[in-house]
């Protein structure tokens, strides 16, 4: 009985949601374009479980470039309309349209000159039709066995938000290093570090001369730890890299002699690099591809500022 009924609330969420696509025409074309030329906030509204839905609308709107942010309708009422200001866009979400506290609010939006975009289930209620812009998410039925609780309605509203943020987010060419910016904690801000907050730079960083003897840049590798060490230039460019690797294949193959060789003689002079504004896994991505554990972080000069290695990606749990 449980699982035929978990079934059927799935069936009828999904049925809401594909139920949407037929209704994404004009009035969605409409509503984005008036929310990407917004010069001030995307403000949600929503009383009970549209208050939620509004909610995570507006955290979904912030995360991914548009600024919003959530007012209360029955606060509104009381005060907190000073929030809301010329420039902005109310997107208020009502499934029945009717909605007392959010109908209190109408005219004075309308004196303020801020346009509204509503997401109701009746495109006749007195929500829609003070809307510049409505959107309908009306359903076939709730999944709720009593047709009471709002589910399949709430889902609808929920996806359509989606949806529209998502728009937003491609219409404004949104990026991964934009979405980073505003991800800085949790796994999911680690997984978007950029190179240069995880890299070994200033004095960490190991660098040698094109002329330092092998035997020193055994020495600099031992102390810096990092297996490999770059060759800089007088003025801090990179002119190679030269591996652990590197050093006992130039062992094998000129024996104790070795050690006297110039860096510049045993260095792999085009050595795999990035910029330290990267995201980091893309860094994860080069050595995985490649087959090494370190890369040379440098400017746009070439210069070098600073390694990053495997791990320091193990140490924040990326890899």
């Amino acid at each position: 009985m449980a699982y035929e009924t978990a079934l059927k609330v799935l069936q009828i969420e999904a049925d809401a949601i594909r139920d949407l696509i037929p209704k994404v025409g004009e009035s969605f074309d409409h509503a984005i374009e008036l929310l990407f030329s917004c010069t001030g906030r995307v403000v949600t509204t929503g009383m009970g479980k549209s208050g939620f839905i509004a909610q995570k609308l507006s955290a979904t709107l912030s995360s991914t470039g548009t600024p919003s942010l959530f007012l209360h309708p029955a606060e509104a009422i009381h005060g907190d309309l000073g929030r809301i200001v010329k420039g902005d866009v109310v997107i208020a979400i009502s499934y029945s349209g009717e909605t007392e506290e959010i109908v209190a609010l109408l005219p004075t939006l309308k004196r303020i000159g801020v346009p509204v975009i509503s997401l109701t289930g009746r495109p006749d209620s007195a929500i829609a039709l003070a809307s510049e812009i409505h959107l309908d998410v009306s359903i076939r039925e709730e999944a709720c066995p009593l047709r009471l609780a709002p589910t399949a309605s709430t889902t609808a509203a929920l996806a359509m938000g989606d949806a529209l943020a998502m728009v937003l987010t491609e219409k404004r060419g949104f990026t991964v290093e934009e979405f980073a910016d505003l991800h800085p904690g949790g796994r999911l801000g680690r997984k978007l570090l950029r190179v240069e907050d995880m890299m070994h730079k200033g004095d960490d960083t190991p660098r040698v001369g094109p002329h330092t003897p092998l035997k020193g840049v055994l020495f600099e590798m031992t102390k810096k730890r990092l297996g490999m060490t770059t060759v800089t230039d007088d003025a801090g460019l990179l002119m190679g890299v030269i591996s652990d690797g590197d050093l006992r294949r130039l062992m094998e193959r000129f024996g104790a002699e070795a050690l006297e060789l110039p860096a510049e003689q045993g260095m792999t002079r085009t050595p795999h690099t990035i910029a330290p504004r990267e995201i980091a896994t893309r860094a994860l991505d080069m050595m995985e591809t490649n087959k090494i554990t370190a890369l040379v972080v440098i400017d746009s000069n070439r210069r070098v500022e600073g390694v990053i290695h495997l791990h320091d990606l193990w140490k924040t749990e990326m890899v």
